[in-house]
Formats: structure tokens, C-alpha cells, sequence
């Protein structure tokens, strides 16, 4: 059964939380975890993945991670993108997918013609918000609205001194500079979440149908691929704005977002914030355990700051022999382990999975089998 509901009453994402998360604990799930990295080096072969490029100073973190405990093994992870990372899955190219979107109902039932009877299973692996990050000379910080967000990435609002933005923003002068969106040219779950925000919290606004794609209707606007892409392009033009995995955006401008009647950064903890209110995908033909998480992106929540993603990791539930088996489930469980996501929340400055969420991914992948 799935019962991953966030509330209040739970507290599973609270700052506590996040803190032993962090820095260790010495609760059961920790223990699993731990117990994982250090005997895992009985493991061999090598595992291939593609996907997120968000994920990629994470990922380098985990690999690096399993790798000192098991030298047999060998970890392989290319960042293409979320949207290439499931279709390798799908097509067989890869034996797991690294992805900021989960898969959709109809890429469950695709995924059974590689993954078995009971296709592949969503497990995340890290929270974090993605930044609204621009670049324009003389201003680090800006308050937003959703409303005011979507018009400027719609083409709609196009000089930053726009009363719409000027109004939210007393004492800071703005300058006649034209605004230039820059968006991912590849499939990717950062679009798909940060549209999802965009049609959720501004559908007035925002009327185009949340997707990995940017919508076809804007291609006139500058792109790039990858995280990395759209973060160098906005950097090297002044009035540029762009939206990426927050990890990656160092010096940029970076937005507050309106939620209720305050103004909030990103930051881990106002991202898992976020993500307390979040509830189960259901749909006919997804495994048992698995964690697809829809998230309250309209949430008014004080301090909550609701645009997030969740980032997963995608694995068969099936695998065809006992050797890929125990390496998916080792990395897997180093990955949503205390040491793990400690390396990544370094690493990436992403938020760490809470325990309770660690106990659910861990029995997620425990029930990985080889193919009957």
C-alpha cells in the first residue's frame, strides 16, 4: 500500500528531519542503509544509467561513493536528460533511468516490454527547488508572482522595468533592459516541473498543458541543452532568465515566489516544505511500491516554496539474471541511504530524503527480482 501522504500531524519533512538526515541517525532506516555501503562490496559488473542532467553533481557524488566500497563495480551515468534517460530505459539501452518527471501511465506500460509484467518502479532519490535565476546587471534578488512569472516566460512581459515587476519590487531599479528567456532545448523533467508550477499556480497565464518540452508555441526564445546549458547561456547575457535545478545556478539573480501573501526563496528545507502536501500517483498498472509523487504546486503553505522537483531514479522490477539484481539493489540503497544522500545534499545542496521516505524507497528496491 502506499502511504506516502505528507501532513503537519507526520512532520516527515520537517527541519529536524532534514538535519538527521543530513548528518546521521540511528534509526532503522539508517542502519539499512549503512549495513548496504558497507558490505555491498561483494557486488561486481557494471550498471549503466542515462537521464537528468540535474542529477549529475549528485550522481558523481554517489558513484564516487559506492565506488570506494566496491571496487568490482563499475557505475556509468550519462546526463542526457530526463526525457532521453526513460526512453534508454524503455528501449533497453539503459538499466536505469535517472529522471526529474516519474513515469506517465502509458511509459508504465511500455516498460513492461523490457522490465517484465510489473514494468518499472519510480523511487526518489533527492528533493530540490528549482531557481528562477536571471542575470541583469546591478540586482541579485527579485520578488515574484506566479502571474508575473509565467507573462515573463510567455513572452508577454518583456523589459524588466515592467510595472508588473516594479510593483513588487519597491527600492530596487530596474533598468529598460529586455528580457531574454532561455529555456532546455532537450526533453526535460526541470521544464515538466517547472510548467507544472506554471499551469497550477498561474492558469490564467500559463495555458499551455504542463510538459518535458518547452512549449512549441515559444521556440522563438533562446534554448539550450542541459542544465549546464541554459545556466551558461543566461550568464553570458545580460537580462537573460532561465529556470534550472537550483544546485547549479551559483552567482545568478534569483527570484522569491509569491506563495499567499509572502515572498519565498528557494532553499532545501522551503522545498521539502513543499513537498509535505504532495500525494500518491495512482493509475492501473503501476507496481505496488511504487513513489510517484504529485505535487501541491498551488500550495499557499507559510514558508513553503512550491517550485520543486522531485528527482527519481527508475529501475525494472525485474532483471534478467541475480548479478544485476544485487548491483541494482546495492547502488540503489547506497543511493536513499543516510551516507548517500549526506554525499549528494553536499554535493548538490538538494535536500535529503526524510526517514520516512528512506524506509519506502528502500523497501521499493528490495523488491527488485530477477526475471521469471
Amino acid at each position: 500500500m502506499k502511504v506516502f501522504r505528507f501532513g503537519r500531524t507526520a512532520a516527515v519533512l520537517s527541519v529536524a528531519a532534514l538535519a538527521l538526515a543530513a548528518c546521521g541517525s540511528d534509526n532503522a532506516t539508517g542502519a539499512a542503509g549503512s549495513e548496504t555501503s558497507a558490505s555491498a562490496s561483494t557486488v561486481s559488473g557494471t550498471l549503466s544509467g542515462a537521464g537528468a542532467s540535474s542529477q549529475a553533481s549528485a550522481m558523481d557524488a554517489w558513484i564516487a561513493g559506492f565506488n570506494s566500497a566496491n571496487q568490482d563495480a563499475s557505475i556509468q551515468y550519462s546526463p542526457d536528460g530526463s526525457g532521453a534517460g526513460r526512453e534508454a530505459l524503455l528501449a533497453g539501452g539503459a538499466q536505469f533511468a535517472g529522471s526529474d518527471a516519474y513515469l506517465s501511465d502509458e511509459e508504465v506500460a511500455s516498460s513492461q516490454a523490457v522490465c517484465g509484467p510489473d514494468g518499472a518502479i519510480n523511487v526518489p532519490v533527492y528533493i530540490s527547488p528549482i531557481a528562477i535565476a536571471f542575470n541583469l546587471a546591478g540586482v541579485d534578488e527579485l520578488n515574484l508572482d506566479a502571474e508575473t512569472i509565467a507573462g515573463i516566460f510567455r513572452g508577454e512581459i518583456t523589459s524588466w522595468n515592467d510595472a508588473a515587476i516594479s510593483s513588487q519590487n519597491e527600492g530596487v531599479e530596474l533598468p529598460a533592459t529586455p528580457i531574454t528567456v532561455v529555456h532546455r532545448s532537450d526533453d526535460s523533467g526541470t521544464t515538466k516541473n517547472f510548467t507544472e508550477y506554471l499551469a497550477a499556480a498561474a492558469p490564467g497565464v500559463w495555458t499551455t498543458k504542463a510538459d518535458g518540452e518547452w512549449p512549441a508555441e515559444l521556440d522563438g526564445q533562446e534554448n539550450a541543452q542541459g542544465t549546464s546549458g541554459v545556466v551558461s547561456a543566461a550568464s553570458a547575457t545580460n537580462g537573460a532568465i532561465t529556470y534550472a535545478d537550483a544546485s547549479a545556478v551559483g552567482g545568478m539573480g534569483k527570484v522569491s515566489v509569491k506563495v499567499g501573501e509572502e515572498y519565498v526563496a528557494y532553499s532545501s528545507d522551503a522545498a521539502a516544505k513543499a513537498v509535505e502536501a504532495s500525494t500518491p500517483v495512482t493509475g492501473a498498472g503501476r507496481p505496488e511500491l511504487d513513489m510517484a509523487m504529485d505535487l501541491a504546486r498551488d500550495t499557499t503553505e507559510s514558508g513553503a516554496y512550491p517550485v520543486v522537483l522531485v528527482s527519481y531514479h527508475i529501475y525494472c522490477t525485474a532483471y534478467p539474471d541475480q548479478a544485476t539484481v544485487d548491483l541494482v539493489k546495492a547502488f540503489g540503497e547506497y543511493v536513499v541511504s543516510e551516507d548517500g544522500q549526506a554525499a549528494a545534499s553536499e554535493a548538490a545542496g538538494n535536500a535529503p530524503l526524510s526517514a520516512t521516505l528512506q524506509e519506502q524507497a528502500i523497501k521499493a528496491i528490495e523488491s527488485i527480482k530477477v526475471a521469471s
